[in-house]
């Protein structure tokens, strides 16, 4: 048992099942399965975590009919051949102490896509359609419901055959499950709607039949409490749900959010500008109500927090996910009262449900090893220590830094400023964005721990690096704003970038204009400071929509936020020119012009461009020298740090 966090690694027992500690990773999509079934990234990803100490793994959803395919990489639980590769799955967790239960899966009418691209044919209680993803529904006949019934069952069955450990039921974010219990979703005349009995007759057939095709397994259902959404269920339905189903279940895992509306999908997957563990006061009402064990989730990323739920009594497990994508070995570090080791989540979003939802296996813009496990999961010492030098101290160079003297390499990082963050310095004073500084605090400690030497207000050139001759140079020196060639600027127009703007070095007047080019956090931040301020802001977008570039949740809690400040969105436009008076823009779809009159400040928000003074003195240098990050072309952090794992790997 932990000192430090005495309740949080103190085992639970469920339903006969023991569990070492009370850290979840809940089950959440990586997009790492192929043709619905585990293989060995999946494997090799689930592994790391096991590794790292966790005490419970639940897996991403097992679908079970084929009416349940939301994604073209869910895994799929219709056949005896998801036995044998998620027998490897389960075999792998165990060896190393962790328990692994299997999520039982059918979305109803939330189809996000098909295998090929045509478009779904979506199944529910009733023809109620999905807003966020605009399907409607075909209802289910009493027919199909039993066959899906049964499919749960079979695919428990086939999971116990598999050696897991338990199975959790999916009843939250608004998928089949909760479209029987919702009034509002299901409309039936049966006898699956109507009264609350009947709408939750679904739900009683469905642990019937795994009860009975998996005796002896762990049965638990995951629920949200408050969906956040408009035809949403409340927390007093949810709660009437479970505690009607107590008898029934072994234990409860509550969570918030939807699927069906872009507000209540954000709960999904809450941004940095979520509360941290703003779900734990539902799941105390949840335990005040019930005897069955409780898990949580959302936004607990550090084990102090979870410790603090725990204690209170507020739930017996906590669902930290994110935290261990970050981190697998936080568990390990964390009983050993290594906290300052941990590598704390930001919620940025951006490679974990921001890969998911690209299509792309999920990983970490802090730890890119996470979803790379096979290639970069076992550090290989370097066969010849060599003498590198690393030239600027952002997340990139950072990370090669320390990536390089791990494998034994003597390693000093120069920075030409006072100290080491470079452009997440800057995006840390965006508005609810001061948790991204938590990448600087979490690599300058990887830094620190690699053994690293740090010289802060060192500028480099190509004289020095001949002085030096170090064996290799990583060139990790970044980018600046970008101003665009060709604008037409009258002398006497006020123009600032946005750089200048965070850095409150520049004088803004009432009326703004945000030219945002990139269509990232950096126009909707600065449109979102400036109108907070009390300015008139209108956040002309050369691009579809606001914040077109970022994760799904990020970008519609941001243009919630811009919406509630009154802040006036134009997209489809180009910058052209300014004068004293007016910014002049191009409708980059139709040529036509955009004039946007009294305007006191435009503001740039651009891009950035690459900094190559010191790759440009290296020209014709004989030395290894090699180029990472924006200095090669603007892009971001996540970008940066993949190139710094790389860079230190193999330099």
């Amino acid at each position: 048992m932990s000192r430090t966090f005495p309740n949080l690694f103190s085992p639970l027992t469920i339903a006969g099942c023991e569990i070492r500690n009370r850290i979840l990773s809940t089950g959440h999509d990586t997009a790492m399965p192929t043709d619905g079934q585990v293989n060995d990234r999946l494997i090799a990803y689930h592994e790391a975590r096991a590794k790292g100490g966790v005490g419970l793994i639940v897996t991403q959803v097992t679908g079970v009919h084929e009416t349940a395919r939301y994604t073209a990489h869910l895994l799929m639980g219709v056949s005896d051949e998801c036995i044998a590769p998620y027998r490897r799955l389960t075999d792998a967790v165990h060896a190393h102490g962790t328990r692994i239960f299997a999520q039982l899966f059918h979305p109803g009418r939330e189809i996000m896509e098909t295998s090929d691209g045509t478009a779904p044919v979506a199944y529910a209680p009733s023809a109620a359609p999905s807003e966020r993803f605009h399907v409607i529904p075909r209802p289910l006949s009493q027919a199909m419901i039993a066959e899906i019934v049964a499919g749960y069952g079979e695919t428990a069955r086939r999971m116990a055959a598999a050696g897991a450990d338990g199975v959790e039921i999916i009843a939250s974010h608004g998928y089949l499950p909760s479209q029987f219990l919702n009034p509002r979703i299901n409309r039936r005349a049966d006898e699956y709607g109507g009264s609350f009995e009947n709408r939750l007759r679904f739900l009683t057939e469905v642990i019937a039949a795994v009860r009975k095709k998996a005796p002896g397994m762990v049965v638990g259902m995951r629920i949200s409490g408050d969906e956040k959404d408009h035809e949403g269920m409340s927390e007093e339905l949810s709660l009437e749900a479970i505690v009607a189903l107590e008898g029934h279940l072994d234990y409860v895992s509550v969570v918030a959010g939807s699927s069906a509306s872009l507000a209540g999908a954000t709960h999904i997957v809450p941004p940095m500008l979520m509360e941290n563990a703003y779900v734990a006061p539902f799941a105390a009402r949840v335990k005040h109500k019930v005897a069955l064990p409780v898990m949580v989730t959302g936004r607990i990323n550090q084990p102090q927090e979870a410790e603090k739920v725990i204690a209170s009594g507020a739930a017996d497990m906590c669902g930290m996910t994110r935290a261990l994508i970050c981190d697998p070995g936080m568990p390990a570090k964390a009983v050993l009262g290594k906290t300052d080791d941990i590598r704390a989540c930001i919620a940025c979003d951006q490679a974990c449900i921001g890969h998911f939802h690209k299509g792309y296996p999920i990983s970490c813009i802090q730890h890119p090893e996470t979803g790379r496990e096979g290639h970069y999961g076992s550090m290989t010492p370097a066969a010849t220590a060599r003498k590198v030098m690393v030239v600027g101290g952002g997340p990139g160079g950072m990370k090669a830094a320390s990536i390089a003297a791990r494998r034994g390499h003597d390693v000093t990082l120069h920075e030409a400023a006072s100290q080491l963050g470079g452009q997440a310095l800057l995006a840390q004073l965006l508005p609810g964005r001061a948790e991204f500084g938590g990448i600087v605090t979490n690599l300058a400690r990887e830094v620190e721990l690699a053994g690293v030497r740090v010289a802060t207000g060192s500028r480099i050139d190509r004289a020095l690096i001949e002085a030096e001759r170090p064996d290799a140079v990583i060139v990790a020196t970044g980018g600046k704003p970008r101003w665009p060639d060709g604008m037409e600027i009258a002398d006497d127009a006020h123009v600032v970038d946005a750089w200048q703007v965070l850095r409150d070095k520049v004088n803004v007047g009432q009326s703004v204009v945000v030219a945002d080019w990139r269509a990232d956090w950096v126009g909707m931040g600065v449109a979102e400071l400036l109108a907070a301020a009390g300015c008139r802001v209108r956040l002309a977008v050369n691009g579809l929509h606001a914040g077109e570039l970022l994760p799904f949740y990020v970008r519609d809690m941001g243009v919630a936020r811009l919406h509630r400040l009154g802040v006036e969105i134009i997209p489809y436009t180009r910058l052209y020119g300014r004068d004293a008076e007016n910014v002049y823009l191009q409708h980059t779809a139709s040529g036509e012009p955009v004039i946007i009159e009294d305007v006191d400040t435009l503001v740039l928000a651009q891009g950035q461009i690459p900094e190559t003074s010191l790759l440009d003195a290296l020209e014709g240098y004989a030395g290894d020298v090699r180029a990472i990050g924006d200095c090669v072309t603007a892009r971001t952090a996540e970008e940066a740090v993949l190139e710094g794992l790389r860079a230190g790997w193999d330099v």
